[in-house]
């Protein structure tokens, strides 16, 4: 009996001795990305924000000014331009990546589409390329003395259209380059959630008679919501962070019209040594993109708990 009590005791000490061994590796991996990201994202925001209360010019020492550069920011034509063309190229930019994002998806995922792994790649390699290449190879596209589009309208006996003096028109061709940029990657993330929709649910709504368009409404797109959700939300961020693809294609021109709130922020630290009033435009661009993705994750849940 009393080897039976001591192996009893043997077996019911063993799992605590299996559960640290297993468990020590995950704290490890945990414990290195904590202190990555105390290193390279709390510390560097932390700094950035006792900056924005100070006259911080990057060189020699700064004087605490307090509320004085957000008081200034907000009085700030220019910030207040850069903010508008900001949300003016977000509300461009997002529904049209999201459209066009979708219906390729769609169209590669039919069962009557021909070449759907030949599409993929093709749409897929835009993505690969960098901002910059981006922004080069729409320029020669739509440069004014040199681009291909006008050399085409001309051949056919047109006028060159104004792409990069226009403040408008360049803004559109922006925002162009930068969907036909992302769509690649977006489209493989509604082809994952579309074919993750049964079948059995379109089998159904033909027997009903349903058609293409009532299918891709009723069954498709309340389907894939949540993959919307994370699409539209990256694709927020994103594009209110937006800045090489700008600067390649017309350096936010003409002029300044164009300059969006990040390249305020590049020019105005950078440029004119106001790390200070920089920080504090930084920090409000912060809280505009923390705001926009707790709305959206608030509207989100309030749709899938209906």
């Amino acid at each position: 009996m009393t080897k039976r009590a001591s192996d009893v005791s043997a077996v019911s000490a063993s799992p605590p001795r299996r559960r640290s061994k297993y468990t020590l590796a995950p704290l490890v991996l945990i414990a290195a990305n904590v202190v990555l990201f105390a290193l390279f994202f709390v510390w560097p925001a932390v700094i950035g924000l006792v900056y924005s209360f100070t006259n911080y010019t990057g060189v020699g020492v700064f004087q605490w000014v307090g509320l004085d550069n957000y008081h200034n920011l907000f009085g700030d034509s220019t910030f207040y331009d850069a903010l508008t063309r900001t949300l003016l190229y977000t509300v461009l930019f997002v529904p049209l990546n999201f459209v066009v994002s979708l219906l390729a998806a769609n169209l590669v995922v039919s069962k009557h589409a021909k070449g759907g792994s030949v599409a993929r790649v093709v749409f897929f390699i835009p993505w690969l390329l960098s901002p910059i290449v981006v922004g080069v190879l729409w320029r020669w596209m739509f440069g004014e003395n040199f681009g291909l589009v006008n050399y085409v309208i001309e051949k056919f006996g047109g006028d060159a259209v104004p792409w990069q003096s226009n403040a408008d028109l360049s803004l559109l061709v922006v925002v162009m380059a930068a969907a036909w940029a992302w769509t690649g990657f977006t489209m493989l993330l509604f082809i994952a959630a579309i074919k993750n929709v049964p079948v059995s649910y379109y089998e159904a709504a033909s027997l009903d008679g349903a058609g293409p368009w009532r299918q891709f409404f009723s069954i498709t797109l309340p389907s894939i919501a949540p993959t919307s959700f994370i699409v539209i939300l990256l694709n927020t961020i994103n594009s209110m962070k937006e800045y090489p693809v700008f600067v390649a294609l017309n350096n936010g021109g003409p002029g300044t019209s164009n300059n969006l709130l990040v390249q305020y922020i590049y020019e105005t630290g950078f440029k004119r040594g106001q790390i200070g009033y920089a920080s504090a435009a930084s920090f409000v661009l912060m809280l505009i993109l923390m705001a926009v993705a707790i709305i959206q994750l608030i509207v989100n849940r309030r749709v899938e708990n209906r």
